[in-house]
């Protein structure tokens, strides 16, 4: 019970009770419920902030799971994105060894969306937000890749299901089969700047040298028409020159014999005459061309017969070191 107040009077000599104004006792009472409101508001932070429930316990426990998801599905994300690359990169290859277009252009192929942000609705959610937009970002780059990628492999399936005789005539083997070859493959002279054996100097070796013994049988390399026979002295000495169309043409250097004519339809792997060592050269071997849209190009790529990928690839590797030709 509140205690009572009494003052003294010294007109009436007595003590008189003191009585409050309403206004007082409504600020006291609201200073009052003002301090219990905020000390209860502090006391509530506090324990909600070092003393979470058992609820929000959980629910932290699901966050921090969630975050961890995201990292490993953002991870996941990254290497298909890797492989689908890998597989792209193909792709353009069989574009342009077997058919002869441009590949999927890369900015298409790395590129975005302009125009509005599509990803800016996650810029509210301040712990989670760009975690949630990276992850979306290469979702949806991912998405439009596999599109692409599916048609392209649409356009090849279609370009090859009509392009036989296309494939029949691209140049894909060897000119002289592995078997016939006086040493391995592995010593063969490849395209690049070489030493010229009788001039001395370094100059561009256009095409592969096959060394082989003197009459060893020349396959064509792809079906085609006898567009050259040549005979010189010098240079590629006695040669064939075979057009296989669709922008491909092979040369074959130095040859002994000949036995094939100008205007002649060739098959793949027909005999068209015999290596020697005719014009320019120091040793019997096969001087061998390919040509795409006038343009000498390495013939290495076309010379996939028989071949598992690894022993391909050492056959590459080989015909880059830069040695002496033999023409």
């Amino acid at each position: 019970m509140r205690k009572e107040k009494f003052v003294y009077n010294t007109q009436s000599l007595r003590y008189e009770k003191v009585v409050e104004p309403l206004s007082v006792k409504l600020v006291r009472i609201f200073g009052f419920v003002s301090a219990v409101i905020i000390s209860s508001v502090i006391l509530i932070s506090v324990l909600f902030r070092y003393f979470p429930s058992p609820h929000e316990q959980a629910l932290l426990r699901e966050i921090d799971f969630m975050n961890k998801e995201f990292e490993r599905v953002n991870n996941e994300i990254g290497m298909l994105s890797k492989v689908l690359d890998n597989v792209q990169e193909r792709d353009a290859s069989v574009h342009r060894i077997l058919f002869g277009m441009d590949p999927i252009d890369k900015d298409v192929w790395h590129g975005g969306i302009g125009g509005h942000d599509k990803y800016s609705d996650y810029k509210v959610y301040k712990h989670s937000g760009s975690l949630i937009k990276a992850s979306k970002e290469k979702a949806d780059l991912l998405t439009r890749q596999l599109v692409l990628q599916s048609k392209s492999l649409d356009t090849i399936l279609s370009m090859a299901k009509g392009k036989e005789k296309m494939l029949a005539s691209i140049p894909a083997i060897k000119p002289i089969r592995e078997d016939k070859l006086k040493r391995k493959v592995s010593s063969l002279s490849g395209f690049g700047m070489r030493l010229h054996p009788i001039f001395k100097r370094r100059r561009m070796h256009r095409g592969i040298d096959f060394t082989c013994p003197k009459g060893t049988p020349i396959q064509a390399t792809g079906d085609g028409v006898v567009k050259k026979v040549l005979k010189k002295r010098t240079g590629y000495g006695t040669h064939v020159i075979i057009d296989h169309g669709y922008g491909y043409e092979t040369l074959y250097a130095h040859m002994d014999e000949v036995h094939v004519k100008k205007g002649q339809q060739i098959k793949r792997m027909q005999q068209i005459g015999t290596v020697g060592n005719t014009g320019t050269s120091t040793a019997a071997h096969l001087h061998y061309e390919v040509i795409q849209k006038g343009k000498k190009v390495n013939p290495i790529h076309y010379c996939m017969d028989g071949l598992t990928p690894q022993e391909y690839q050492e056959l590459v590797n080989m015909a880059h070191i830069s040695n002496q030709s033999f023409d």
